[in-house]
């Protein structure tokens, strides 16, 4: 199965890049892991505010968030064949594009204004992020010693939570502070049509501004000398993978519903954590005061990340990894059982324990796959597409209320611990490579 650019086939790095630094261009990467962070990040702003403009159900709200990570499913496999074709650099540049495009498309549908247009362009938006994870992730995860790849995986990762910590700032300021919608009180009479019109308009200038950022970053990264990782890019011969399978890899294996799973409850959190805490029961707070928590959701897992890429230098990822999940299952039933500021205080700190998820069970997940490891990663960037069955939990929160709905995530912390604890055990381990 085609997937992303990532390690080689032999243990060292080829003659022409020794010596190389590969700092800057892990910086350069983190800017990108930000940006992509900051705009996924919007949505969770987005959503409440399309709600109301559209009156949509939880069901058709959510929708819109799994047609973003259904981008994952049907964009990954082509964006390994851009990847092989045009070359890493290129393949970021027009990945930023991608998005960019995306973004001028919001702005139609917020002028028509129009829920399938909507559908579309965040569609288009979330394909442009595809193609920069599926070359970024493995790229950060193999620049290195194997023993430090969850450790380096998460301080680059934890730019990315820099930016999800910031976008409810941005959203809450530009879309909700500016909208009927986003300032009425919890339980207030229902907004006219003129006011749903302007409020749909609203998003115009924070995707302008979206688009002419990721217009200048395709343009300093084009411009960048990002080094020439020649054959330690390259896929692994054909004649060697022949002797190996993917199938007898069980961290692989398991891993990939490990990735499917933790996005189902990652994004069922973010993204319903806005309607859930203005409740009257809950914080009773409008939508716009509600993103200001959202912050502290998103900062948790920045917090997480930056102190869990130290921890992991002492403590094996795997153990890590069932600690953040019985601490995320714990929680996540405070916020399903109770009322009040313990259940919204519950339900923010699920942020923190959410940090090392994601990139722990990828390093795992890639872990001694050897000449295998560009397939395996390509199956778990795929994964990533778990994040589109958020509609299960958007139609739970219909049919038997949204703080009910919390206990299909308690359900997926408990995969997750799983895994850490069994799942994640290599099986017919091959040699470690790196690149660097």
């Amino acid at each position: 199965m085609a997937s992303p650019i990532t390690t080689t086939a032999t243990s060292a790095v080829p003659p022409a890049q020794e010596g190389v630094r590969y700092g800057p261009a892990l910086t350069l990467l983190a800017t990108l892991f930000f940006m992509w962070g900051f705009i996924t990040v919007i949505n969770n702003t987005l959503l409440p505010h399309l709600r109301s403009v559209f009156e949509l159900s939880y069901t058709q709200t959510t929708l819109i968030e799994s047609v973003w990570f259904i981008a994952y499913f049907v964009a990954s496999l082509p964006s390994a064949k851009l990847i092989e074709r045009i070359g890493y650099q290129k393949s970021l540049v027009a990945g930023l594009g991608i998005m960019a495009l995306g973004a001028l498309g919001m702005i139609l549908a917020a002028r028509l204004p129009s829920y399938g247009v909507t559908l579309a362009a965040l569609f288009v938006i979330a394909s442009g992020i595809t193609l920069l994870q599926v070359a970024a992730n493995p790229y950060v995860a193999v620049v290195g010693k194997p023993e430090t790849a969850s450790s380096r995986l998460n301080l680059v990762q934890a730019f990315n939570s820099l930016g999800t910590t910031l976008a409810p700032l941005f959203g809450g300021y530009l879309i909700l502070g500016r909208s009927a919608s986003g300032t009425a009180a919890a339980g207030a009479a229902a907004i006219t049509p003129a006011q749903r019109l302007a409020d749909a308009q609203s998003v115009q200038l924070p995707y302008l501004i979206v688009a002419a950022t990721l217009v200048v970053l395709a343009i300093v990264i084009a411009r960048f000398p990002l080094p020439a990782m020649g054959a330690a890019t390259q896929r692994a011969a054909k004649e060697e993978r022949k002797h190996h399978s993917l199938w007898k890899h069980r961290n692989l294996v398991l891993g990939v519903p490990a990735i499917f799973i933790y996005l189902i409850a990652e994004i069922g959190v973010s993204n319903l954590f806005i309607n859930f805490v203005s409740q009257p029961r809950i914080g009773n707070l409008t939508h716009e005061q509600a993103s200001h928590y959202l912050f502290l959701l998103w900062g948790g897992m920045m917090v997480g990340r930056f102190f869990g890429s130290f921890a992991m230098r002492a403590i094996a990822p795997e153990r890590a990894l069932a600690i953040a999940s019985v601490g995320a299952f714990i929680v996540v039933l405070v916020a399903a059982s109770t009322t009040g500021h313990l259940a919204m205080w519950a339900l923010i700190s699920v942020g923190l324990f959410h940090s090392i998820m994601f990139p722990t069970i990828f390093t795992l997940g890639i872990r001694g796959l050897g000449p295998l490891t560009e397939e395996g990663s390509g199956l778990l960037i795929m994964a990533i597409a778990g994040g589109a069955l958020v509609v299960v939990q958007g139609w739970l929160a219909d049919r038997f209320g949204l703080q009910t709905s919390f206990l299909l995530t308690a359900a997926c912390e408990l995969y997750v611990l799983f895994y850490a604890l069994w799942g994640s055990k290599p099986t017919h381990r091959l040699p470690d490579h790196r690149i660097g």
